[in-house]
């Protein structure tokens, strides 16, 4: 699928973007500007931003935990998630959901999630009102591989077939599911195969190759917005660091570790741009340099923030229909 010179931009500046801020994420928690707790997405960036890539504000997305990556590739910002995530007033979600629960309507992200398997039953029903209402609109699951065993998600994936409603499945296999590993818990060792058991197509992608995800969400859009019903991607790809900012990882060697980093998706992306010569290196270097700035920007304005008023502690509660 041919990409334009400004598609490549957008794609490399949100996969950056998402560094950067986990990065700062990761800084701000151990300097402790960051209440309760934080899963930074390092690592995983492609699969998130090549999922989201050609997703438009009315499409939907449902969350992990780990779902500041997928606020950044759904186009959220910036500036509001760092005040969220600090549980700060202006936040996304008024600084009372914090990192664990962001969420941004009008960019049609559902929100995260602290349930494992919490995802997939949302995005159906946000898909089955695509459907009821014609709208051609689509609504993405963001799971785990520890979410792949949850019964809430075979139940979601059943659903899905049974009602025929645009849901796609990404399921994000970094290896780990918390700490346990995925080569021990997933039965059968393949998720692709345990959703193509349920009657919809399945793929196995390169999760750290924007261009893999990008081209596999591509047929799974296309299904989903022709009517043709539920897709599902188990996308391979390697957490950096552990389930938590501050985790140990004993579970994981040093050689492991290591391992995970030589596949980073970052460089990936801007070798292969540049070696095909359709973005220079100078152009990579601006955008990283004005992605930099903003997050600068970002955590200074969140740090100067004030805390929400005593007065919203009660609002948004309950909903009155």
């Amino acid at each position: 699928m041919q990409m334009s010179r400004d598609e490549l931009k957008r794609a490399y500046r949100r996969m950056y973007t998402i560094r950067v801020f986990e990065e700062r994420v990761e800084k701000e928690f151990a300097a402790g500007n960051i209440p309760g707790f934080a899963h930074v997405y390092l690592g995983q960036e492609a699969a998130g931003v090549g999922v989201c890539h050609d997703l438009t504000d009315e499409d939907y997305i449902g969350s992990t935990h780990r779902g500041h990556g997928h606020c950044i590739a759904k186009g959220c910002d910036v500036k509001g998630m760092m005040l969220e995530i600090m549980g700060k007033a202006g936040g996304l979600c008024g600084g009372k959901g914090g990192s664990m629960h962001i969420a941004d309507l009008s960019k049609g992200m559902l929100g995260a999630n602290a349930i494992v398997g919490g995802s997939p039953p949302i995005a159906v029903g946000a898909a089955l009102t695509q459907k009821y209402r014609k709208t051609g609109r689509v609504a993405v699951a963001f799971s785990g591989d520890g979410a792949s065993n949850q019964g809430t998600t075979f139940e979601a994936l059943n659903m899905a077939v049974v009602l025929g409603v645009p849901a796609i499945f990404a399921f994000e296999n970094n290896g780990y599911g918390e700490h346990t590993a995925a080569s021990y818990s997933v039965g059968g060792g393949s998720i692709a195969e345990r959703a193509r058991s349920f009657g919809m197509p399945a793929e196995v992608v390169d999760g750290s190759d924007f261009f893999a995800v990008h081209e596999a969400m591509g047929r799974a859009l296309a299904r989903g917005r022709a009517g043709e019903g539920p897709y599902a991607l188990e996308l391979r790809c390697s957490r950096f660091l552990g389930h938590f900012v501050g985790d140990p990882q004993p579970y994981r060697t040093p050689e492991e570790l290591a391992q995970a980093r030589q596949n980073d998706p970052i460089p990936r992306f801007r070798r292969g741009v540049t070696e095909a010569g359709l973005l220079s290196d100078a152009e990579f270097d601006a955008l990283q340099k004005d992605v930099e700035a903003e997050i600068d920007d970002a955590v200074s304005s969140a740090l100067a923030a004030p805390q929400p008023d005593l007065k919203a502690l009660t609002k948004d509660v309950y909903v009155r229909y």
